[in-house]
């Protein structure tokens, strides 16, 4: 994993051919999550299972855009956007995300995402839409 903090801020990267994957119960409770997620939040990994998957939610992000994944996990079944995400320890990094409803042969509901390096345009793009909507919050 090539996991790497910019020299001039607290953002931080990873290789492009990677991807950070996690899966949460129908609570929205971490129940896996693999190294890369957890290298690039800053956490290990038993202290990530059983946490709410908002414990990497940055501050920047906008409520009304996570109000849209809901609405379109609900609606389709699956969400894809730009997210800024938190890092333990105060850092940030971007990704690339499409979260999906997974719906087990029991009937027993869980959701994936799957994150990969968002194109910088998009991300430049998101850092001034977010601060709109925060805005009218």
């Amino acid at each position: 994993m090539a996991v790497t903090k910019d020299k001039t801020s607290d953002e931080w990267y990873f290789d492009e051919n990677e991807y950070i994957l996690s899966e949460t119960d129908d609570k929205g409770l971490i129940i896996y999550a693999n190294d890369l997620f957890c290298e690039m939040a800053g956490y290990k990994l038993d202290e990530l299972l059983g946490e709410p998957h908002n414990i990497v939610r940055h501050a920047e992000m906008p409520r009304i855009a996570f109000q849209g994944l809901w609405d379109d996990i609900q609606s389709k079944g699956f969400w894809t956007g730009i997210v800024k995400n938190r890092r333990k320890d105060g850092g940030f990094y971007w990704v690339h995300a499409t979260a999906m409803r997974k719906i087990a042969k029991d009937g027993k509901t869980t959701y994936l995402s799957v994150r990969r390096v968002p194109r910088r345009m998009d991300v430049n793009s998101c850092i001034s839409l977010y601060a709109e909507l925060r805005d009218k919050e």
